[in-house]
């Protein structure tokens, strides 16, 4: 039985499901948001419920944008460059890669990694999507974004896989990444690294 009312308590549960959210600081979080000014509970409130119903994605790469609009910014912008395609796993990558200024094309963003452990397959992925785009001939050049990590990996080499016949140029990040890292933890210049090292899958 907790000794905390249940509205604090109900609060602390919901924060510590949150990744990087442990009971100390959810506790912490929730009570600094009892003692603040009633306008930041109610900034969080409406912040919260507009995250979900003012939000979508990009019917082009699964970006994130907002629901009144079919296609993101980056998509939208012609001076992008049509031909090379960087795959990511999720938005924050999006952000991490644009955050170095040395990535002019285009993206797609996979909405995860393949993990049979956690029961993801192919077809709880934007696999498919991407696979038409590479074969309407929109790209010559897909850049293999996903995480170093082993789920990374293995969605790396199952795209390469899928892609290999379909006669375009298929690279990776070089390895200026750490292994188990995450790109929107890495610094802008070893992103740059990575990028200008890319290499073909061999």
């Amino acid at each position: 039985m907790s000794i905390l009312p249940l509205p604090i308590q109900n609060l602390i549960n919901a924060l510590e499901r949150l990744p990087g959210i442990g009971p100390k600081s959810a506790s912490r979080l929730a009570f600094h948001i009892l003692r603040a000014p009633e306008d930041l509970a109610n900034q969080l409130v409406n912040a919260l419920t507009g995250l979900k119903t003012a939000t979508g994605q990009c019917k082009i790469c699964y970006n994130i944008t907002l629901a009144t609009q079919e296609h993101c910014e980056i998509c939208e912008d012609e001076k992008r460059a049509d031909g090379t395609i960087c795959v990511v796993e999720d938005p924050l990558d999006v952000l991490a890669l644009e955050r170095t200024g040395g990535f002019h094309g285009r993206y797609h963003v996979l909405q995860g990694v393949l993990s049979p452990i956690e029961g993801v397959g192919p077809d709880d992925l934007k696999i498919k999507q991407l696979l038409e785009r590479v074969r309407s001939g929109e790209a010559k050049e897909i850049i293999l974004a996903t995480n170093p990590s082993m789920e990374g990996d293995a969605t790396a080499l199952y795209l390469r896989q899928q892609m290999l016949p379909m006669g375009v140029r298929i690279t990776r990040l070089a390895r200026g990444l750490p292994m188990g890292g995450d790109l929107e933890y890495a610094d802008q210049n070893t992103l740059l690294r990575a990028l200008a090292g890319r290499q073909d899958m061999g």
